[in-house]
């Protein structure tokens, strides 16, 4: 029944008429039951046609026009196009530009995959502009914020001091557990290795100097810094990035909060906070894992932790500190960027996660590195 009313229905005329400017002139139906018959005899006479300047297509007498219809009439476009021709549609009403506009915005559409046959050249241009995109994306970032820490310095009240305990508490307490593990495995495994080798020459007492310095000044926060960037700078990555695709953050600016400070401030100053308190943490259980080692080499646990105050200073102790929460302070930030850098989508948030966790660690070993140089020349 349905076939034999579409057979009944009237076809698709066309013709081309003299200028100028010429015309290409459709009437009747253009529907998914006329268009497909003469697609092809509709496209072969747009390209044997010699235009002059400018084609007009007549939709005047067009009775009905569905999606099929519009992708007829695009595909015109996109021929007409390869002859230069500008076309210039006549009697279109609000329906077939509504069918026509999504064919026009998927010529718009970038695909994902790159090209398989890139110049080398043209790939080092992308790459170095993604280079310099992401280090002013970086540093305008870090303005925003360092002006939103100012303002939170000058006027305390405006801070949201709820949210910062309760970050606090997820990226500090709650992270208790995996820290003293990984630093007890630490101190253990790094004061083992370092007592074989010295018992060689007798002097297993000095493997307590090299432990408390190495965990003070180096290992300690380092250790955490990367724990803290696994856990909480995802973590940080994530939730913001969750409220990017929910529209949460464009809602925040429509309401007159700035997303800077009512976002990323409690979570920094968070991980400023606590990192230092995590180091030190850290510190204190790699030393009493080290200790148990060395008592089961025969030296008593008294006679390590008066070993190791002697060789610990309070030069050391503050370095590794402040090292502490410069990495607390990239490991937030980082993480936050990444989040309010998340595109549309659920993959979006898990890429602004990655992004995070490895930005943050690349960061913290090229400032580790940095410090080290800084501190030599400092003599700390």
């Amino acid at each position: 029944m349905v076939d034999h009313e579409c057979a009944m229905l009237p076809e698709l005329q066309y013709r081309v008429e003299a200028g100028p400017p010429q015309r290409l002139v459709f009437a009747g139906r253009m529907d998914a039951y006329t268009v497909g018959p003469v697609w092809t005899a509709v496209l072969a006479l747009a390209g044997r046609t010699r235009i002059d300047g400018e084609l007009v297509l007549d939709l005047s007498d067009v009775a009905y026009c569905d999606g099929a219809g519009a992708a007829l009439l695009h595909s015109l476009e996109l021929e007409l196009a390869k002859q230069d021709a500008t076309v210039r549609m006549r009697g279109m009403t609000n329906a077939i530009e509504g069918h026509l506009q999504p064919y026009r915005d998927a010529d718009g559409v970038v695909s994902a995959r790159p090209p398989q046959h890139e110049p080398w050249t043209q790939r080092l241009r992308h790459s170095v502009a993604d280079v310099g995109h992401e280090i002013f994306a970086q540093i305008a970032f870090i303005g925003a914020y360092t002006q939103a820490l100012l303002l939170a310095i000058r006027y305390p009240r405006r801070v949201r001091w709820g949210d910062t305990l309760r970050v606090a508490e997820a990226a500090g307490f709650r992270a208790l557990p995996i820290v003293s593990l990984i630093a007890f495995l630490l101190g253990v495994i790094l004061a083992f290795q370092s007592a074989i080798a010295m018992r060689q020459f007798g002097a297993e007492i000095f493997v307590a100097d090299l432990v408390a310095i190495s965990l003070f000044r180096e290992l300690g926060p380092l250790m955490m810094a990367i724990l803290l960037a696994g856990r909480s700078g995802a973590a940080f990555a994530a939730e913001i990035g969750t409220m990017k695709v929910n529209e949460e953050v464009n809602a925040l600016t429509t309401m007159g909060l700035d997303p800077v400070r009512f976002l990323v401030v409690p979570k920094i100053l968070a991980g400023v906070f606590v990192a230092p308190l995590l180091a030190l943490y850290a510190n204190l259980i790699g030393l009493f894992g080290a200790a148990l080692v060395m008592v089961s080499f025969g030296i008593p646990m008294v006679a390590f932790f008066n070993q190791v105050s002697g060789a610990v200073g309070i030069g050391d102790l503050g370095s590794g500190l402040f090292k502490a929460a410069v990495f607390g302070l990239l490991v937030a930030s980082v993480g936050c960027l990444r989040g309010l850098q998340t595109g549309t989508g659920a993959a979006a948030v898990g890429r602004a996660t990655t992004s995070a966790v490895v930005s943050a660690i690349i960061l913290i070993v090229i400032v580790d590195g940095l410090f080290a140089v800084l501190f030599y020349h400092l003599g700390i």
